[in-house]
């Protein structure tokens, strides 16, 4: 044991000292790596954490919730019957909803404090150890309890929607920052369906049951009772919903993340490549002096983990960062049906699996580098650095490389084109991964090709080519690193730039709507709260307005999954409308069927014909499916029917939007400046193009972390451009001292090493375009199935601009080793041992 640290103190860890730039490229990637893993998992583990932290808060020990099928709940007059069922203790009915505020959304919830016997949880515990056991709300008129989040101070008066209410108290601790962060108002039930304009309905029962009861049986019985009229299912159930909600953004996130761990993988074996080149005489002579190959070849694997290990380590911290700064940037509409404020939470197990993750993504990617112990021979101390057999390639590996590569892309193609729903996108990493193995294939012809490359560039592009020739291994690992990093920035930026143009053509529709009215941002479905009653006929009557057209749009659990219920009436121009057929339109307006998403029909497995079960708060609702057609819907899905029919069975009378057509010849402007002037100041007002510009804004605003991780890629591909052309320099340090002694200027010098670096940098971006054109056109069609949207594969300007741009980038990283070898002194460099 100890002769092995003594060897690792010798060996390899003065290396790290020596080399402090290698050392430091490998820690720097492996740490990107890990803050992008720590990043992704962190905003999602957020996300689920906050809302089944926000559940089990108030659930307590509740080992049931019956929740509304929709976000306007179920009647009240259900709670008893439930309470009857045997082996049901308590049936607290709660409300559970946003409201508006002076300091914008909170959480109201609203209970009868001294209800429930059994129930026990922190919500209770709050209320009851701190207000008297609840006797202040009875007391104080409109009284409210408050938690600490609010700022504001016992007997306040404020206004939550149309109301004033008085502070009764304010909440605070550990149990009551659990609960939204200390944002949230408490009340008695009545006050609170008061507030939410709600009588007679509730949004959820938390039921707990008796002691030895037998749990299934219990859940059998109640959903019996219910009948459909709302939804039974765990206190967790929200949760869920909410990681379904993320589902897709998640995946698309981890999966360039995880792109991004490939590269690190690539960059790692080059500095470990460079390693074992550099050393490649102190390894002859520990092999001539009786040095065993396979313990040279486990302290490299140590190196390696030790590297990575503190890569990861650093890594960490800079994900956590990351991932807190993120939070505040996720799109309104993958939000808006979750209801609460998000807290940063990072799962307990993120930190032990990322730096597992990159431990063995480093020491992978060293045991291919240390391979090449076996290879070097003793007699190969006194040979020239880069003449070794240990730098070529085998062509039986060669050729399991390029099967496999193959195997690999066709596989990605089968996974983009076979509908795998949400699987579908390992289609992007699988075809990036095949492409390398099939270029792995290529070794010797690509590292040809660059030494090609290199003569065309005259009298130093000849002796660039010579160092190229001396160096494949190094060139190649070079020359892929710059083909990862601009195909990258090809297939994803196009791809992303694909859907958001197609999700902006699939809602144009909308712009040619003149006017819009509804209760919520541009930015967000309009799900509620409903409009006034007489706004419709209040708009109408307003000079200019020739046209009013309702329509409804809701959150509803059908079949364990969150999706939106829209209602259409005649005369709509709404996008989902004109995203359907024909025939389609006139039966759903009859109420004939319903319209189902593709994404969500692939969940509920329905297609067209089928009969969908529906629940409502009056019971189940059979319907055909008319067609199922192709809808960007924020990972929810949509089912769309008459309004009729949807304010009949959801008890949702009334609507959420207002299409309002104008006059020919009427002034838009002032007629939307009308209507602004007789709505309530909750309700906004948009032109059409206002409420596209909201959605496409919203869609953009999803693809920043990707594009974010794609720039990281290229900035790390960039460094390890750096890197190789650095220790080109050295390795070709007493051979620039020749050439200099022997009259060559110090911009030949330069040139040769720029040369160079432009030789890889062509190969590889012209690989990468090509790679990335590919996988891009995989990409588009595997996110079709993805996002349930049919998206159109276009080569875009600012695709080929980006391309451009992470190739330029890389070529940029030659100009440091470039100064490097002008500047040697020639006296030096010849002496060098």
């Amino acid at each position: 044991m100890l002769a092995t640290l003594d060897r690792l103190r010798l060996f390899n860890v003065r290396e790290f000292v020596a080399h402090l730039g290698r050392t430091s490229m490998a820690v720097a990637v492996t740490a990107v790596s890990a803050a992008l893993l720590v990043a992704v998992i962190g905003i999602s583990g957020s996300i689920t954490g906050s809302v089944d932290q926000l559940g089990s808060s108030i659930a307590g020990n509740a080992e049931y919730e019956v929740s509304g099928v929709t976000d306007a709940g179920f009647e009240q007059s259900l709670q008893p019957e439930v309470a009857r069922v045997p082996g049901v203790q308590a049936a607290v009915p709660m409300i559970r909803a946003s409201i508006g505020s002076p300091n914008g959304n909170l959480l109201l919830i609203g209970f009868d404090p001294l209800a429930g016997q059994g129930w026990r949880s922190d919500v209770q515990q709050a209320v009851l150890d701190q207000t008297g056991g609840g006797t202040e709300l009875l007391t104080v008129r409109n009284g409210v309890l408050v938690g600490n989040g609010t700022g504001w101070s016992k007997g306040q008066k404020v206004i939550l929607g149309d109301t004033e209410v008085t502070v009764a108290a304010v909440v605070d601790g550990d149990a009551v920052e659990r609960i939204n962060d200390g944002n949230f108002v408490m009340t008695t039930l009545g006050l609170a369906q008061q507030l939410v304009n709600r009588a007679g309905s509730i949004d959820s029962m938390l039921l707990v049951t008796d002691p030895g009861a037998d749990l299934d049986e219990v859940r059998t019985a109640v959903d019996d009772t219910v009948a459909g009229r709302a939804v039974v299912a765990d206190p967790t159930f929200r949760a869920a919903q909410a990681g379904g909600v993320i589902a897709v953004l998640q995946s698309t996130t981890l999966m360039a993340a995880a792109l991004g761990l490939v590269v690190a993988g690539f960059l790692i074996y080059n500095a470990m490549s460079m390693a074992i080149n550099q050393r490649r005489n102190v390894i002859s002579i520990v092999r001539a002096i009786g040095g065993n190959k396979r313990a040279i070849f486990r302290d490299l694997l140590a190196e390696a983990a030790i590297l990575s290990a503190i890569g990861a380590v650093i890594g960490v911290g800079i994900g956590m960062l990351m991932g807190r700064w993120t939070i505040g940037l996720l799109p309104a509409t993958f939000m808006q049906s979750l209801q609460m404020d998000i807290a940063y939470s990072l799962p307990w197990f993120t930190v032990p699996v990322v730096v597992a993750a990159c431990v063995v993504s480093g020491v992978g990617a060293a045991a291919v580098a240390a391979r090449a112990v076996y290879k070097v021979a003793p007699i190969e101390a006194l040979a020239p650095v880069g003449v070794s057999s240990a730098d070529k390639v085998g062509l039986p590996l060669r050729l399991v490389a390029g099967v496999l590569g193959a195997a690999a892309i066709v596989l990605s193609i089968a996974a983009a084109w076979i509908d795998l729903g949400l699987w579908s996108i390992v289609s992007v990493a699988m075809f990036l991964n095949g492409a390398v193995f099939v270029c792995f294939a290529f070794f010797h012809e690509l590292v040809a090709a660059t030494a090609a490359v290199a003569r065309l560039f005259g009298t130093p592009g000849a002796v660039a080519a010579a160092t190229i020739a001396r160096a494949p291994r190094r060139i190649w690992v070079t020359v892929i690193s710059v083909l990862i990093a601009v195909s990258m920035m090809v297939s994803i930026t196009g791809s992303n730039t694909n859907g958001v143009d197609s999700a902006a053509a699939a809602f144009s529709p909308a712009a040619a709507v003149d006017i819009w009215v509804q209760p919520t941002s541009s930015q967000v479905f309009p799900t509620g709260p409903l409009l006034p009653r007489d706004i419709e006929q209040t708009i109408g009557a307003l000079p200019g307005v020739a046209a009013v057209v309702p329509g409804q749009l809701a959150y509803a659990s059908i079949g364990g999954s969150k999706v939106v219920v829209q209602g259409l009436a005649s005369g709509t121009q709404h996008p989902l409308y004109e995203a359907i057929s024909e025939p389609s339109r006139v039966k759903v307006l009859a109420g004939e069927g319903v319209v189902v998403s593709r994404d969500i029909a692939r969940v509920l497995d329905v297609e067209a014909g089928s009969t969908l079960t529906v629940p409502t708060p009056n019971g189940f609702e059979n319907v055909q499916v008319l067609e199922v057609f192709p809808y960007f819907s924020a990972l929810t899905g949509f089912v769309g029917m008459s309004l009729p029919l949807m304010q009949q069975w959801f008890d949702r009378p009334g609507s959420t939007l207002l299409e309002v057509t104008v006059d020919s010849g009427a002034d838009r402007a002032a007629v939307q400046a009308a209507i602004e002037g007789v709505v309530p100041s909750s309700v906004n007002v948009y032109s059409g193009r206002e409420v596209l510009d909201g959605m496409t804004a919203s869609l953009q605003q999803a693809t920043v972390l990707i594009s974010a991780i794609t720039w990281i890629v290229v900035f790390v591909a960039a460094v390890a451009l750096v890197n190789t052309m650095m220790l080109s320099v050295l390795e070709r340090r007493r051979e620039l001292g020749v050439l200099r002694a022997m009259g060559s200027s110090r911009r030949f010098t330069m040139r040769t090493v720029l040369v160079e670096a432009a030789a890889i940098g062509i190969v590889g971006g012209l690989c990468g375009l090509v790679v990335g054109v590919l996988n891009q056109y995989v990409n588009t069609i595997a996110f079709s199935h993805v996002l349930g949207l049919d998206i159109a594969f276009q080569l875009t300007p600012p695709t080929v601009v980006f391309g451009l741009a992470a190739l330029l980038l890389s070529l940029l990283g030659a100009i440091p080793p470039g100064l490097h070898a002008a500047r040697l002194n020639v006296i030096d460099a010849v002496s060098v041992d």
